[in-house]
């Protein structure tokens, strides 16, 4: 009687752990990782690999873009860089952050302040602009604590307009300070153009 034909044996599970992938990304990396990105002491470091996946070099293990988000809600210092090329890459994770918050439901910007901004770039003014509402972020926070620091007195209604009054000079002096650069520059361009028109003796 002829024995039974033998099963195949089943594939032996892949146990891929945390600690193996770091290192085959790391290995992958390696060619162009001979200088390692330059983070200050304190910052925690990211590495983002070829492979997309973001890697805490703190905890030794891999993260998302949720975690890097309670980073930045939690104001813990933080630097993204990319482990093949060491480039700091910090700023386009927030703008993914920000894309998902975008699409989430509950967009911040709406479509058409969003091709306002896309208009400034490439334009004389976006440096300026850029600064205009950095300033004014950074003062809407200052004014959101200073209402939170004073929430227990249930704030009078002279000291919220304080608040208030001063935010809105702070912004009033930005935007007097856009105008006047707006002023200058097309100052210059009609003067260039002037002398551009002038006919030659």
């Amino acid at each position: 009687m002829s024995a039974a034909p033998r099963k195949p044996a089943a594939p032996a599970a892949r146990d891929h752990t945390d600690e193996a992938e770091h290192a085959a990304d790391a290995a992958q990396a390696a060619p162009d990782a001979e200088t390692p990105a330059k983070v200050p002491p304190g910052v925690r470091a990211i590495k983002k690999y070829p492979n997309r996946r973001l890697y805490d070099t703190r905890t030794s293990s891999y993260i998302t873009l949720s975690d890097v988000k309670d980073m930045v809600m939690s104001c813990e210092p933080f630097a993204v860089v990319d482990a093949k090329t060491g480039d700091d890459i910090t700023r386009s994770i927030l703008l993914q952050i920000i894309l998902e918050e975008e699409s989430a439901g509950m967009p911040m910007f709406t479509t058409h302040a969003l091709a306002q901004i896309i208009r400034f770039y490439g334009h004389t003014m976006q440096g300026l602009m850029g600064n205009y509402l950095e300033k004014n972020i950074q003062s809407f926070i200052d004014l959101q604590a200073s209402l939170t620091e004073n929430s227990v007195l249930k704030m009078q209604q002279p000291l919220m307009q304080n608040f208030m009054g001063g935010y809105m000079e702070q912004s009033r002096q930005m935007f007097s300070q856009m105008q006047e650069q707006m002023a200058k520059q097309t100052e210059t361009l009609m003067g260039n153009l002037g002398a551009g028109l002038t006919p030659k003796k």
